[in-house]
């Protein structure tokens, strides 16, 4: 359960930081909407450690893509 609670207090921080740098070009619920996806991606996936920076490396390519850059 701990584990739970600290992978989703480091996803509530991707989507923070994510927004902060994509603020300019995208509204929160898209940010969300981008780590949301990159999240379900990774929903099987029984090692959860590193899920957080994968999620953001995710999102961010997600969120380049759909600004044009």
């Amino acid at each position: 359960m701990a584990d739970k609670a600290r992978e989703d207090e480091a996803i509530r921080g991707v989507v923070e930081r994510l927004t902060g740098v994509f603020g300019a070009t995208h509204r929160p619920a898209e940010v969300e909407a981008a780590v949301a996806k990159a999240l379900a991606s990774f929903t099987d996936r029984p090692v959860r450690e590193f899920v957080p920076v994968l999620v953001e490396r995710k999102a961010r390519v997600l969120l380049r893509k759909s600004s044009g850059q």
